[in-house]
């Protein structure tokens, strides 16, 4: 198993928890971007640098990812995209997006983005909190625990 971040949203304390669960578990950790990212130094964390444009990183990520890799992403297009290849994909608040989920997340913001592009005020996600980050860390460490072979 490989960590890949789709890491131009990603929160800088999930980033964070990344860097240290790399580093502890010993599993390479990617950051895709289109900006330069600063990381800790260590083997096992990694930044790839992409062009900007519609959808360049998550297409990267895509192309770089394999069966049973972890992809950290907010972006569901991408986590489908992730989930249909055999992966998995957590967004930053701890949900695990599954091939029992991906279409309903999926036909929710499609359905989402159809009423805001058709001038319905739609209010956003919750701010990102304690509770989330908790719910991250418990997540990743139960992935690393299940699927990373030393």
């Amino acid at each position: 198993m490989k960590i890949w971040v789709d890491a131009d949203a990603c929160p800088v304390v999930i980033k964070e928890i990344l860097f240290r669960a790399a580093i502890r578990a010993q599993i390479t950790t990617t950051l895709v971007a289109n900006q330069f990212l600063r990381t800790p130094p260590s083997a096992f964390i990694k930044t790839m640098q992409v062009p900007g444009g519609f959808d360049v990183a998550d297409n990267r990520i895509v192309l770089e990812m394999e069966s049973g890799d972890l992809v950290i992403t907010a972006d569901i297009p991408l986590a489908a995209q992730v989930v249909e290849k055999g992966g998995f994909a957590l967004n930053p608040r701890g949900e695990l997006y599954t091939i029992a989920n991906i279409k309903e997340r999926l036909a929710m913001r499609n359905l989402m983005e159809e009423l805001r592009s058709n001038g319905v005020d739609i209010n956003g996600p919750a701010s990102f909190n304690q509770g989330d980050r908790q719910a991250f860390a418990a997540t990743l460490d139960r992935l690393i625990t299940k699927h990373h072979k030393t």
